[in-house]
């Protein structure tokens, strides 16, 4: 079968032949329909994000379960499933406690696949999903069941960028109606983090971006103004649409320059939700006092999310017209134009690409 790998070095990453084992104990096997391209897939590939190599990307899926392991209950083959990269214990008093993102547990992405390459050498699994392949082998953790009247393409986006925005705003943040919000960055995250904020009420919403195509989709997506930070004095903006500063900040790009502002630009008992990824060991500066008004700063893991619950809460919401998935698809793409989709990411010409792997219903 075919998978996307890459083998480190600052080499491109190829379209090559592997091979996978058939599943195990707890293990499911998907026929992969539809993937997304993610800014983290990049980060690998440029070195952000340090991975061991070589590796099987994509973490964004949804295909048709092939076969299950023993013990295999959630799911069973034909059913509709979208991937998940969190592969949490289910056991653990996080897990337990509705937090599956703090699992203690959660088995390490970085172990043994069940992928191997031409050559016989093993190949690493990607968060847990490897979703750029014909097929994958996933935890049964990882295999979500969806309404199968979400077509593949759009099902495989609720997997990481859709449950990653909305979630930071419904999980994490927990924005309350009529709160304001200023979104920093609105790529695929943040068009998810803006329409998670037209869910939850909040009013107004204000997108801030470089690239005008960008902020005209945040208006699509629900932003009730827009800052073209090349040109708009943002901060002034910001103050004076949110009447003096914003309840509810979300950085989605990763930039501590941006982190700093979001934080400047909170009103007092504020909260600033970093969604953005730095690259690895970026440390960022902030004067303390500025947490006395009541400020907080929260971290966000892929959204806060409860898959088992969220994913197909997320894909009800898509079915019954309340959650834009149709619009965030820039472009689809065969695997083997992933040069091409690779290119288009990096001169932010994408909302989402979507490979398709297999057209088959």
């Amino acid at each position: 079968m075919k998978a996307a790998v890459y083998r480190g070095g600052g080499r491109p990453v190829a379209i090559e032949t592997v091979c996978l084992r058939e599943p195990g104990p707890g293990e499911v096997l998907v026929r992969v329909k539809a993937a997304g391209l993610c800014h983290s897939d990049q980060s690998v590939i440029d070195g952000t994000i340090p991975y061991p190599v070589p590796v099987v990307l994509g973490h964004e899926g949804a295909g048709v379960v092939e076969s299950v392991g023993a013990g295999v209950t959630s799911v069973r083959p034909g059913d509709a499933v979208i991937l998940s990269t969190l592969a949490h214990c289910g056991r653990c008093r996080a897990c337990e406690g509705g937090k599956p993102t703090a699992c203690r547990n959660a088995p390490n992405p970085k172990e043994e696949s069940g992928f191997t390459l031409e050559t016989g050498d093993p190949a690493y699994r990607f968060a847990n999903v490897s979703a750029f392949a014909e097929y994958t082998l996933v935890r049964e953790q990882s295999a979500i069941p969806v309404d199968p009247r979400v077509p593949f393409d759009r099902a495989a986006l609720i997997g990481c960028g859709i449950v990653t925005g909305v979630g930071a705003v419904l999980n994490r943040a927990q924005v309350e109606a009529g709160a304001s919000m200023v979104v920093f960055g609105t790529g695929g995250i943040g068009l998810n983090v803006v329409q998670g904020g037209v869910l939850a009420g909040a009013q107004p919403i204000v997108a801030v971006d470089v690239q005008p195509q960008k902020l005209a989709l945040a208006r699509r997506f629900g932003a009730t103004h827009v800052l073209d930070a090349t040109r708009d004095d943002v901060a002034t903006a910001v103050r004076d649409l949110t009447g003096g500063g914003a309840d509810y900040a979300f950085e989605c790009v990763g930039n501590v320059d941006v982190i700093r502002q979001a934080l400047e630009l909170l009103a007092p008992g504020g909260t600033l939700t970093i969604v953005g990824v730095p690259p690895i060991g970026t440390r960022w500066d902030f004067v303390v006092h500025t947490l006395y008004h009541n400020k907080a700063i929260l971290g966000c893991r892929y959204g806060a999310a409860r898959p088992r619950r969220d994913f197909p809460m997320l894909a009800e919401l898509y079915l019954a017209g309340r959650l834009k998935i149709d619009e965030l698809i820039t472009c689809h793409y065969p695997l083997e134009d992933f040069a091409r989709a690779l290119h288009d990411l990096e001169r932010g010409q994408l909302a989402r690409g979507v490979f398709l792997l297999d057209e088959r219903r």
